[in-house]
């Protein structure tokens, strides 16, 4: 994933070539069929004694990660090594995993996104089937079922959940009253008039970063959300119905005029999504779209006054207001030499006093809620969770392939090399392409 309009082989394509076969050729991009022929002839990955691990932690996730498989080591007699690569999300994380692979260097357990990012490694045979850890550690019964259910695949259960992520607004309080937005927005058009308001107050309201994509893409399927509905929204997502119609190209259209509005950063294109992300709690912007993880890794540690922070879940106008979410897990690798002990390691931190001490405030485990008093905007998110259905967000509903075309579509909207109506039909294409690859 790029922050530039097109991936890099289209960038390159000799003179001639069509936009429709350039977005379309994105698809051949390496995944599944890749990675199943080289899967045969892999050794065993791990060593005598020892596991490894690979995450996306950033830095302090990491150290905290690092102090729970230490005590897990002494107690099991194991030396586990942890690999993280930090802030490159589902726009990198999978393609680096992938290469480690490819280059015999697997993981033995790794961290994934549920859905289509994660089935690529599931189809090329590459995952360990738990159901079996499932019984002995009784996971069906200690863990989220829609958790459980994001890291199905094909029937069978090839990860553990370890979150399960609510996305809405996070917010500077503060620069809401300030502006003269007293109350969270009940309606979308609550929502713009808001919008109106901060920035004149002289603050930008929606703090969102381009690079890689996805950060700025929960601003897009919101406004899908809006003006789709939820029916639409999610056979749009299954490909069930045509991108090219009126609806896909009415949320273009405010997705180009949140932008020329300067409802969102400045240059957003070029902004790292964790620069954007925490641009509320500095004071920069007003609020982002994000998840629980925003409490523990930016206004915790601020220091700032917690009640100058608020979340809330973003209107849609619809009877049935949703929010995007997704489901992350661990997967053992299918050439693990010791799985047992890598099952062993995950059920670890999967205990309740585990979750506590690695702050995951938005944990599959069932017993293991944010604590209200540490983290109350998270505790809020449980409940809103409660009450509002979730829909599949949308770099987790699609092939990465497909995800990363669709990033370059909302590049080339928000750069004005494309229109809306244009952004819709070729979204079709890719969609298209792709079901009939199937």
């Amino acid at each position: 994933m790029r922050p530039c309009p097109l991936p890099s082989a289209a960038r390159s394509a000799p003179r001639g070539t069509t936009r429709r076969s350039l977005l379309a050729g994105a698809l051949g991009l390496p995944a599944a069929t890749a990675l199943a022929s080289c899967t045969s002839g892999l050794e065993t990955s791990s060593a005598s004694g020892g596991l490894t691990l690979l995450t996306y932690d950033d830095i302090d996730s990491a150290t905290l990660l690092r102090e729970q498989l230490a005590t897990f080591d002494a107690s099991a007699g194991l030396s586990t090594t942890l690999d993280t690569v930090p802030g490159s999300g589902a726009a990198q994380f999978p393609d680096k995993l992938r290469t480690r692979i490819l280059g015999g260097n697997a993981p033995d357990i790794w961290r994934i996104w549920g859905g289509q990012i994660g089935q690529p490694f599931v189809d090329a045979d590459l995952t360990l089937p738990l159901d079996e850890y499932y019984g002995s550690f009784g996971w069906d019964d200690a863990l989220s079922d829609s958790g459980i259910q994001g890291m199905t695949f094909h029937g069978t259960r090839h990860g553990v959940p370890l979150n399960v992520a609510s996305l809405g607004a996070w917010c500077n309080a503060r620069i809401f009253q300030e502006a003269g937005v007293q109350d969270a927005p009940a309606t979308y058009d609550e929502l713009e008039s808001a919008n109106a308001k901060i920035l004149e107050h002289g603050i930008t309201p929606g703090g969102f970063g381009g690079k890689y994509g996805w950060h700025i893409m929960r601003l897009f399927e919101f406004l899908l959300e809006v003006t789709a509905g939820p029916e639409l929204h999610d056979a749009l997502l299954l490909g069930e119905e045509s991108w090219d119609q009126q609806t896909v190209v009415e949320a273009f259209d405010l997705f180009l005029t949140w932008n020329s509005r300067g409802w969102i950063t400045e240059g957003a294109l070029g902004v790292a999504p964790a620069d954007a992300e925490q641009s509320f709690v500095q004071g920069t912007s007003a609020y982002t779209i994000s998840g629980p993880w925003i409490e523990t890794q930016y206004i915790a540690p601020s220091g700032q006054p917690r009640e100058e922070f608020s979340t809330f879940l973003l209107p849609t106008g619809h009877d049935e207001v949703r929010h995007s979410g997704f489901i992350e897990g661990l997967m053992i690798s299918r050439t693990c030499g010791n799985p047992d002990d890598a099952a062993a390691l995950i059920d670890y931190l999967l205990h309740p006093d585990v979750q506590s001490a690695l702050q995951n405030t938005q944990s599959a485990t069932l017993a293991a809620p944010p604590d209200p008093d540490d983290f109350p905007l998270s505790a809020q998110w449980a409940q809103i969770r409660e009450e509002s259905a979730i829909y599949t967000i949308q770099d987790q509903a699609f092939p990465k392939a497909v995800a990363d075309s669709y990033f370059a579509l909302q590049s080339d909207v928000l750069q004005g090399s494309s229109t809306p109506a244009q952004a819709a039909r070729d979204m079709q294409q890719i969609v298209s392409d792709w079901r009939d690859a199937q």
